[in-house]
């Protein structure tokens, strides 16, 4: 309830400080896009959508993304949008169960984590994306099945009376064997996909001994905007979270002590992202998802969930650093799909 009710608070009041509240018109966010090259496609640029689509939605972002999806709504009419909500790896098992019993209620998939769209992929549901839709994304983020729609960066947010950014190592291994009080939130789908991260880079054993090692001086959170605000309330010196988190609390604490740092070519600076995927033949769920690589819908999410967008030409949300200046690790963001061989090794370590 905690991080639902903070969320709501920050788009209600972002809103009214754009006297932009309720239904999100595209012409009012398309005009305030700033610094955008040519190569984002306008919506204005797109065909209307006409016709039936359920959109099987990943719960995520306070309701911005159904601001999303209600501009949509009233920009196209004769577009009937059918929304299935739940907890995004959930969805994906039930697409994939839809699948094996020989139905299909689902026309696109979009989630808030890449290891569900990996899921589904895998098992050989998705369509062909269009060479246009892929190459609208930035290098590294371009797949043949599905499209990125907006990034989150690992982060390292730490508590800035308490630790300076000099004092944080470039790795995040090197954590394991700090002196520095941790928060985590070992039973969020955020924190796992950055472990199956690791495990996949640096092997099972090592992060068995990383998270045996944290364990020792961590202090366990509901979720990742907990982390953050036992970081800036002094409860822990450092956290692991998704960059957004520390941003909004920012947003709406300017004076708030936490700032943050980034590990380099790990699984501490992962760039994972939401996705959309299609299950279903026709142009339809294809333009359904050419409408959220707009450059009006990636500035939205990016102005107001502080999220990446990963379309060419799209600033960043204020307070990050471009990824340009970040050095994520290589890695195909479907693997993050191998999830049970993560769980076990945090029952086996005792961090779940």
């Amino acid at each position: 309830m905690q991080r639902r009710a903070f969320l709501r608070s920050a788009c209600l009041n972002s809103f009214a400080a754009a006297g932009a509240l309720g239904a999100l018109p595209f012409p009012a966010f398309a005009s305030e896009v700033a610094g955008v090259r040519p190569d984002a496609v306008s919506v204005d640029q797109l065909p209307p959508l006409e016709g039936d689509l359920t959109l099987y939605l990943g719960r995520g972002e306070g309701g911005l993304y159904e601001n999303v999806l209600d501009a949509i709504r009233k920009r196209n009419p004769k577009f009937n949008l059918q929304v299935r909500r739940g907890v995004t790896a959930a969805l994906a098992n039930t697409i994939v169960a839809e699948s094996k019993a020989g139905v299909r209620r689902a026309d696109v998939f979009w989630a808030v984590d890449s290891g569900a769209i990996g899921l589904v992929a895998d098992a050989g549901l998705a369509r062909p994306l269009p060479a246009d839709i892929t190459e609208e994304l930035r290098p590294g983020f371009q797949y043949p099945q599905w499209a990125p729609v907006t990034g989150r960066i690992r982060t390292i947010p730490y508590n800035t009376e308490r630790v300076t950014r000099a004092q944080i190592p470039d790795s995040v291994m090197a954590l394991a064997d700090s002196d520095f009080s941790i928060g985590w939130a070992p039973a969020y789908a955020s924190f796992q996909s950055f472990v199956t991260a690791m495990r996949l880079l640096e092997g099972e054993k090592a992060t068995a001994d990383w998270l045996r090692g944290v364990n020792q001086r961590a202090k366990s959170y509901a979720g990742e905007l907990g982390v953050v605000m036992g970081v800036e309330r002094g409860e822990v010196d450092i956290g692991f979270a998704n960059h957004y988190y520390t941003l909004r609390l920012k947003a709406g604490k300017p004076d708030a002590n936490v700032d943050l740092a980034f590990t380099k070519n790990d699984a501490g600076c992962l760039v994972n992202a939401s996705g959309i995927l299609a299950l279903s033949e026709g142009d339809l769920p294809i333009n359904f998802i050419r409408y959220l690589l707009t450059r009006e819908v990636q500035s939205y999410l990016a102005r107001e969930a502080y999220e990446i967008p990963l379309v060419n030409g799209v600033q960043p949300p204020q307070g990050l650093p471009p990824l340009s200046e970040i050095s994520p690790p290589k890695l195909d963001l479907t693997k993050l799909a191998d999830l049970r061989p993560t769980l076990n090794l945090m029952r086996r370590t005792g961090v779940l």
